[in-house]
């Protein structure tokens, strides 16, 4: 209770939104610049990044224009340092790793849009089945060194923050429309205009697609996606005592898509990759998402801003789809059956549809869940200078309620002549009725102090977080208590670091940190927290033109955690469990080169980024419910690639611009292990190559044309859920850009 008093009673101050744009620099390590930056940002321009005290990186509004990716997967494929595996070949539910977290459900992250956090339920639940559309973002931040702590509560690997299209400073407006391969088609409409004291945004986007994969009677494999957001703003006249601005921002969208868990053993993958199973044509998710957020700002001097945001996301989805096969009243999870077929042989030919079935032969789970996350989080910011000297203390606090409500059912299913028939409809909340909530205070304080070249940022963040369950039992669909149990668990814990950045000349700096990494434990009475030691060495540089950055990190994990996720073929309790002590090292790589920096009507940029992660258990112990298997010390980490570069290179004019993009998706294994990687324990590398196009037909009018996969390379991206997927074919798109 005192936390929220102090909070609202800092929310009665004020708050401020200090997003200001500055040049980016092409050529130079330049000083850091006396700027704040709003919470809604993390640095708010790739000049802030590039001369932050520890390893970022900032995905211009530019560089997500060049390619138009729908796919958040594409984008951040460019980015050292992370790590991604597929799924759908859409982009829609990614699996993200920084710094060789676990990359499942995104759920070793702290993912945000405007610096709120936005997966369902961060703490309770965050498995990230919601993930926001990049096709409606202005910019995509990446952080992933020591002044990390500042945006929790994941702090070993990094924090992605999604800067939505904002409020434009005169009356504008856009449509974007393409159409192209499977009958993909996505329309997107911006307008918005500023006065002296008010000012709007509307947006709309349609993303929908038909599918790339086979499924009897020609059935839609896609989805069909909708986005809306508004946002308004009104704020003080230039003459008031003190400027201050209040926005209000909406966000609406809704999502179906014909997507399976069921994927295809190995021998059927090599035959008919892009096949779907006909026990998989009853499976699809539907869900809805809403975001209200409103942040209020204040200058309240010349050394003091101050920003007060309140929010609340809700999220609601339903994932109907195959849970497990029934024979002679033996039943199997699907991911067991599709991992080895030949001992499952009647329980495949139900799958395929080559056998008819017995009523009740196939459970269709209906993965029904809402979900809740709201709070309410403010930052000081106070600025000063000395001699010589510039010092910034930025405070934050947040306090944060969320919930995952599960309400979850399984149909009886028959399958005859390949039709699926439902043969018994059960009861809502028969296979799971609970809430699993959290509720969290967090405090940051982050001081920068910068002396002519040196820049040093101590911080500390503290995190209390009460985790509970309530389990309502399979027989009590009203939720009377009858049959009630609950479990609990709370922790509270200091999060240090520290970041150094020293520039040895306009053209080199060096930079190193070290901060304690954390992630909150489940709600299991006495479960720890997952805990490690985290430490970089990096380097900014410019040499002949050569721009870059190399980075060497290690984080020494004293308790791992691994999650019970059906995403990683586990049962879905979402329960988590102690892996014990694991080390990560690697090396992260940026190179840019422009061919033609000296031609004034062309440019020829060139990029290649690299990643090294090398990530092995040191301990020995067994997984529950196999989902690494037994691991001995040594033994690398799934789903990490341990090699991954991406490389670019793009020919600009004033009327056309013309790109190529070629990434090494590098290996992984699916199990614990140090033996070579096959199809029998992993995913084999694979080379893609994507293009895109753009001709200015006036200022304000263009054409665009993309290819996915240029040479159509079949491959896989995943066993996980359950079985092998493939990644997205060859595909052809084209489009129209008009801006008013």
């Amino acid at each position: 209770m005192k936390y929220r008093i102090l909070l609202l009673a800092i929310m009665s101050i004020g708050i401020i939104n200090a997003q200001q744009t500055k040049t980016e620099s092409n050529d130079s390590i330049q000083e850091l610049d006396q700027v704040f930056i709003s919470t809604k940002v993390i640095f708010g321009s790739k000049y802030e990044a590039e001369n932050r005290s520890g390893s970022s990186y900032y995905l211009s509004p530019k560089e997500l224009e060049k390619f138009g990716y729908t796919d958040i997967n594409r984008v951040l494929r460019t980015v050292p340092g992370v790590s991604i595996y597929e799924e759908d070949g859409f982009g829609l539910r990614p699996n993200i790793s920084l710094r060789g977290t676990s990359p499942e459900r995104s759920a070793k992250i702290s993912v945000m849009e405007d610096g709120v956090l936005i997966a369902p339920a961060p703490y309770s639940a965050p498995a990230a089945y919601y993930f926001p559309s990049i096709a409606r973002m202005q910019a995509v931040e990446i952080l992933k060194g020591s002044s990390q702590i500042q945006y929790g509560p994941f702090t070993t690997g990094g924090a992605i923050n999604l800067v939505s299209n904002q409020i434009p400073n005169a009356f504008k407006g856009s449509l974007k429309s393409s159409y192209g391969s499977f009958n993909t088609h996505q329309t997107h409409v911006r307008i918005g205009d500023s006065k002296s004291q008010f000012g709007y945004s509307l947006e709309y986007l349609k993303n929908n697609s038909k599918g790339f994969k086979d499924l009897l009677n020609n059935r839609n494999t896609g989805f069909d996606k909708n986005d809306v957001v508004a946002k308004f703003k009104i704020k003080s006249k230039e003459t008031a005592k003190y400027n201050q601005a209040l926005t209000f921002k909406f966000q609406y969208s809704d999502e179906v898509s014909n997507e399976t868990y069921l994927g295809l053993t190995e021998s059927d993958f090599n035959e008919s990759p892009f096949a779907r199973y006909a026990a998989s044509q009853k499976d699809k998710m539907t869900n809805k998402h809403q975001q209200f957020l409103l942040t209020h700002e204040i200058n309240v001097s010349n050394f003091l801003k101050i920003t007060t945001s309140g929010y609340y996301n809700g999220f609601s989805r339903n994932w109907y789809k195959l849970n497990d096969v029934v024979v002679d009243g033996d039943k199997v999870k699907i991911a067991s059956i599709v991992n080895n077929p030949t001992a499952y042989t009647p329980y495949m030919d139900i799958i395929r549809g080559t056998s008819n079935s017995a009523a009740d032969a196939l459970l269709v789970k209906a993965n029904n869940r809402a979900y809740i996350s709201k709070g309410i989080q403010t930052k000081l910011d106070f600025h000063w200078n000395g001699e010589q000297v510039f010092h910034d203390l930025e405070i934050g606090l947040r306090y944060h309620y969320d919930e995952e409500d599960r309400f979850q059912w399984k149909d009886g299913y028959n399958i005859i002549n390949q039709q699926m028939n439902l043969t018994t409809a059960a009861a809502r909340g028969s296979d799971a009725n609970r809430i699993s909530s959290a509720k969290a205070f967090a405090a940051s304080i982050l001081y920068k102090l910068k002396y002519k070249n040196l820049t040093v940022t101590p911080g500390i963040r503290y995190e209390d977080i009460k985790l509970q369950r309530e389990n309502f039992g399979s027989d009590d669909p009203n939720r009377s208590g009858n049959d009630l149990s609950t479990r609990d668990n709370n922790v509270a814990i200091f999060i240090p670091g520290i970041g150094i950045n020293y520039k040895l000349n306009n053209l080199t700096s060096i930079f190193a940190g070290i901060h304690k990494g954390f992630s909150p434990p489940g709600n299991q009475s006495g479960q720890k927290a997952e805990e490690s030691i985290n430490y970089e060495l990096g380097t900014r540089f410019n040499y002949r033109g050569i721009r870059g950055e190399a980075v060497a990190f290690y984080n020494d994990y004293s308790n791992l955690l691994g999650s019970d996720l059906a995403a990683s073929g586990g049962t879905g309790s979402l329960d988590q469990f102690n892996a014990g002590e694991v080390s990560v090292k690697g090396l992260e790589l940026l190179l840019n080169y422009d061919l033609m920096e000296k031609n004034s009507n062309f440019s020829m940029p060139l990029t290649f980024g690299y990643t090294l992660t090398d990530a092995t258990f040191q301990n020995n112990f067994g997984s529950d419910e196999d989902l690494w298997g037994e691991v001995e010390s040594g033994d690398e980490l799934p789903y990490i690639a341990k090699h991954q570069f991406n490389t670019s290179i793009s020919l600009e004019h004033n009327k056309f611009e013309l790109h190529l993009n070629g990434r090494q998706n590098g290996a992984f294994r699916t199990s614990a292990g140090t033996e070579s990687i096959n199809r029998n324990n992993g995913i084999t590398s694979n080379f893609i190559v994507d293009f895109s196009g753009k001709y200015h037909i006036k200022n304000n009018l263009s054409i665009t044309g993309m290819v996915i996969n240029v040479f159509d390379n079949t491959y896989a991206v995943s066993k996980v859920p359950a079985g092998f997927r493939p990644g997205h074919p060859f595909g052809i798109y084209a489009g129209i850009e008009f801006q008013f």
